[in-house]
């Protein structure tokens, strides 16, 4: 079967869906991998690495997608209207496989169905053990919550550790953290090698124990309205108005005394919730820095913008686009062993070729489009 691995072409996007390491075991599946020239680039891997890991390089999108059997990308592919028509030059009845974000790209979805293409949303991926390993949204968000880290100590006008020092000591940064998911642990653990005192906060009840096992405090709201906050596939439900009332009460008293405030909640599908409101960044110190992890899906602070690092009420408000895109090289390292962790079980061993069971639970969480329709329950039945 022919693989098709084209340049990512959405602006901002530098990470790419294989690696020298992934096109190898592609190879031993038995694909025939094709890659667009320079589609490695801005993750670090050449043309001439992919080359000698078994890829063959084609000079134009046309020339990879044209024969492809299935594609692989990290973003949906783009449609006339959205400027470049990738999803035209994708034979149809191939399959394609990326991070579709899915539920608010539904229009998306509906032009990959009309083209009679098969599409697989990697960011639809269920929460099960036996798929942790092809887990995107674990994968990408575990760096983004390092590179936020990262991102606010370099904004930051001061040191994150004690230091001490024969003109006197320097206390070390305070770090808030707001939601504790992938992106928040990983944020809490580098924010606490960097030496700063972490507080965390998330309506789950059950990552208070994993923010105190990363050296964290955790910020209780409402234990009782806490109870019910998770989903059954592990993500954070909806909360109530009375909810964020409370939140905003005890957040606001918290975030006063804060250096660095990092948010990542976010509701697949739904825009984010504001965590933090104008009056909160007003109470905060001269010279604090806010990371938005949500930006992308509307910021959980309402002053966050879009790609932009902006000073407001004296605050740094970092809103950066595309996060794990800023460590390209890893994140698509780990992206490209997500989708080879995905594809190994859809081949057979002895006849190289796929066999799909359409009954599998991994398969039925991540298909959204087969045979010219909008497959996936959550999705059937329109547009954005």
């Amino acid at each position: 079967m022919k693989v098709g691995v084209p340049k990512e072409r959405r602006e901002g996007e530098t990470r790419v869906a294989v690696s020298p390491d992934s096109v190898k075991k592609l190879v031993a599946l038995g694909f025939d991998v094709s890659v667009e020239a320079g589609a490695g680039a801005g993750a670090s891997f050449s043309d001439d690495l992919l080359r000698e890991a078994g890829a063959s390089i084609a000079d134009s999108a046309a020339a990879v997608l044209g024969d492809a059997e299935l594609v692989l990308k990290v973003r949906a592919p783009m449609s006339a209207d959205e400027g470049e028509d990738e999803i035209g030059l994708i034979n149809s009845g191939a399959m394609v496989i990326a991070h579709m974000s899915a539920l608010s790209n539904k229009d998306g979805v509906a032009a990959l169905a009309a083209a009679g293409l098969t599409g697989f949303a990697m960011d639809l991926m269920p929460r099960i053990t036996r798929a942790q390993s092809m887990d995107v949204l674990s994968s990408q968000s575990n760096l983004a919550g390092y590179k936020a880290v990262l991102d606010a100590a370099g904004e930051l006008g001061r040191a994150f550790p004690m230091m001490m020092t024969a003109a006197g000591t320097i206390a070390p940064a305070k770090v808030f953290i707001m939601g504790v998911g992938v992106a928040g642990l990983q944020a809490i653990a580098t924010a606490r090698r960097l030496g700063a005192v972490v507080t965390a906060t998330d309506v789950r009840p059950a990552t208070k124990e994993q923010v105190e096992s990363l050296g964290g405090k955790f910020l209780e709201v409402d234990p009782e309205m806490e109870k019910d906050a998770q989903t059954e596939g592990g993500y954070a439900k909806e909360m109530p108005p009375e909810y964020f009332e409370k939140q905003k009460q005890v957040v606001a008293e918290h975030i006063k005394k804060q250096d660095v405030v990092i948010t990542t909640a976010l509701i697949p599908g739904r825009p984010a919730p504001v965590l933090v409101t104008e009056e909160m960044v007003r109470s905060m110190p001269d010279g604090a820095v806010i990371i938005d992890l949500a930006v992308e899906a509307g910021g959980n602070c309402p002053l966050s913008e879009l790609g932009k690092v902006v000073i407001k009420h004296g605050v740094s408000i970092v809103g950066h686009d595309n996060v794990p895109g800023r460590l390209a090289e890893n994140a698509s390292s780990l992206y490209a062993k997500n989708i080879i962790n995905f594809l190994t079980p859809l081949v057979d061993a002895e006849s190289k070729e796929m066999a799909i069971d359409w009954e599998d639970e991994i398969i039925q969480g991540t298909l959204i489009c087969r045979d010219g329709a909008v497959v996936h329950p959550a999705l059937a039945g329109g547009g954005s």
